[in-house]
């Protein structure tokens, strides 16, 4: 805990899953899904403390047997398809604060996406005092200065930004956000849940494009076993 108060890791895994039902007590190389974040979490010195918002008791015994605490379950009315996770952060944070706690920075890290690396949270907190917030990126497999077109209302397709550039090793390199990893400083938290999470100013930490699988479906869980496998990651390696 820094004299600003605690570094703390947030890991929201609610029960409801269209795409893949249970996927985050599902067993993923040998232990529930979740519980590969949780245990790059604890191999982090930098945080103080593993968190889990979920609504669903379930998910909370596997989370707590992982070694995650569970302070309070989440409410129905954050726990649909419709709800976003900026709220759903707030709530926890909010109600640990109503606990007395003091939170600094929270680090919320997305159960989905098991092929993370504790290096890569302790490489994204680095980052942290450049910005109110950090966010795991990978390089685009798409350009829009080079292969992204769309559709004008004369139903011609044309580049979605038009600068000329005849290789794509020339256009300007282009991320898209993995989900990963989002670091978050407490007041930017708080300003995000008001308006937005663009209205922060934020700056990447740049991921592989393998370590970036996020889970939605069983498609998406078996090619994420499958990069786990070859790349031969061990126990806290996702």
């Amino acid at each position: 805990m820094t004299a600003g108060g605690l570094t703390l890791a947030t890991i929201c895994a609610r029960g409801g899953s269209k795409g893949l039902p249970g996927k985050n007590i599902r067993d993923f190389a040998g232990r529930p899904l979740i519980a590969h974040t949780i245990a790059q979490a604890l191999a982090c010195p930098a945080l103080d403390a593993v968190m889990v918002s979920t609504d669903d008791p379930a998910i909370a015994e596997v989370a707590r047997a992982a070694g995650a605490q569970v302070p309070v379950l989440r409410p129905a009315h954050l726990a649909t398809d419709e709800a976003g996770k900026l709220p759903v952060i707030e709530h926890l944070v909010a109600h640990l604060e109503s606990q007395g706690q003091t939170v600094a920075t929270v680090v919320d890290l997305q159960p989905t996406s098991p092929l993370r690396e504790p290096s890569d949270i302790a490489a994204a907190l680095a980052l942290s005092a450049r910005a109110g917030l950090v966010l795991s990126v990978c390089e685009a497999r798409d350009n829009p200065y080079f292969n992204l077109v769309e559709q004008g209302a004369d139903g011609i397709v044309r580049l979605s930004k038009s600068a000329g550039f005849a290789r794509r090793q020339d256009a300007p390199a282009v991320y898209a956000l993995n989900g990963s990893i989002y670091v978050w400083r407490r007041d930017a938290l708080a300003q995000a849940a008001r308006a937005g999470l663009w209205s922060v100013p934020a700056v990447p930490y740049v991921m592989p494009r393998w370590k970036s699988a996020d889970i939605d479906d069983l498609e998406d869980f078996e090619y994420a076993l499958w990069l786990h496998q070859r790349h031969g990651l061990g126990a806290t390696g996702g």
